[in-house]
């Protein structure tokens, strides 16, 4: 395989890779996307997917090929997008396949009905030996750095192990959990170099949202007024630079020029007073950014409004208990249709009906939300990535 360099104008500086978080975990990505991703012109070793760096992986996917040799296992794993050679490193315990010494049976053999510490040892190291030692067709887990030797894109393992998995759960979760991190991470592109003028706004922006995250988590607020919470964002907002008074540059003067020997009298000019320079005010700041850090938690499904007017109530979704049970009759009184028996009701259906009968503003992250919050306390069940049935 020929390994593509990244062009140096579009690769993100180096310093700013650790800002990145899939940067410092094992990225579980497809073996497609493993041996397509472009290799860094800064670091040799360091790849990049979708501007994201990365340096290590996490696959999990079936034994095709095994080459053995004294220090390794060399395993082809399929995850059903590619194939991809793994290098996995034997333990000083696989190198180590004889049999007891005499003293160690002997020593077994005097253990009467009780404790055998060497006949359990024993039984250890076998189980080990038959977690690393794999056949073709069984299932295998590793995780490791990528690199390239002879043109070919490869994983040398730091831990691998073969997966019983008679039922196909762990399969399936797998799959389930792999198209959810696309798009909540990899498929996004990483805000590594925010604009430096509007830098303070987004972590003031970010700050603000926070505390309001914590403090409806905190105090389990149910519904809530902008006025309600304004006071909390108070210590984000700066307030401006106070002018100096005619007093103290007097002061200031006189001190100045009694340094320099200067006589200081009654009449002395005072500097003509700076106008202000026309901005928004403190309480302007303060309601900007207030309303910003509500749209943002509206975006995130987190509050929602019932009922648009100008009195704004902002409800906490996964505190209304309204809103809850009237999910959960949704889907207990859908499952039972004949449409959705089998495969349960789609997110898309609920959300539809939901809106129909509870509120028209209700949004699909609301919905989310509550539906985890639903399944987490075992009152529906999700049968697919997107459906759900009653229990």
């Amino acid at each position: 395989m020929q390994t593509a360099a990244m062009d140096p104008a579009e690769e993100p500086p180096s310093m700013l890779w650790g800002l990145d978080p899939v940067f410092s975990a094992f990225a579980r990505l497809y073996i497609r996307d493993i041996l397509e991703m472009t290799e860094s012109t800064q670091v040799p070793g360091i790849y990049f997917y979708n501007l994201h760096p990365i340096s290590k992986v996490d696959v999990l996917g079936t034994v095709v090929y095994k080459r053995e040799r004294e220090d390794f296992f060399c395993y082809g794993v399929d995850d059903g997008t590619g194939v991809i050679n793994c290098l996995c490193w034997k333990s000083d315990v696989l190198k180590e396949e004889r049999e007891p010494s005499k003293s160690g049976a002997q020593l077994g053999a005097a253990a009467q009905g009780g404790f055998d510490p060497v006949a359990e040892l024993q039984k250890l190291r076998r189980a080990q030996r038959t977690r690393c030692r794999l056949e073709i067709g069984e299932l295998l887990r590793v995780r490791g750095p990528v690199k390239t030797s002879r043109q070919q894109r490869e994983i040398k393992a730091s831990t691998y192990y073969k997966v019983s998995d008679s039922v196909m759960a762990v399969q399936i979760s797998w799959m389930m959990e792999a198209p959810q991190l696309y798009r909540q991470c990899y498929d996004k592109a990483p805000q590594l170099e925010p604009d430096a003028a509007g830098d303070s706004a987004v972590s003031s922006l970010s700050r603000a949202t926070k505390i309001l995250k914590d403090f409806l988590k905190q105090k389990s607020v149910s519904r809530f007024r902008p006025y309600d919470v304004q006071d909390l964002l108070q210590p984000l907002i700066s307030s401006p630079p106070q002018a100096a008074s005619a007093d103290q540059i007097d002061s200031l003067r006189v001190v100045s020029r009694a340094g320099l020997g200067q006589k200081i009298g009654p009449f002395n000019e005072r500097p003509a007073p700076q106008e202000p320079v026309a901005g928004p005010s403190a309480c302007q700041q303060l309601r900007q950014l207030l309303k910003e850090a509500l749209q943002i938690l509206q975006d995130e499904g987190a509050v929602y409004r019932k009922v648009k007017s100008q009195d704004e109530v902002y409800l906490v979704t996964v505190q209304d208990k309204d809103l809850l049970v009237a999910v959960k009759d949704v889907i207990r009184e859908d499952s039972r249709r004949e449409k959705y028996v089998e495969k349960g009701c789609h997110v898309l259906h609920i959300l539809s009906a939901v809106r129909q009968r509870y509120s028209l503003n209700v949004s699909r992250a609301a919905l989310e939300l509550v539906l985890k919050t639903l399944e987490c306390n075992s009152d529906i069940i999700s049968t697919s990535d997107s459906h759900y049935t009653a229990i």
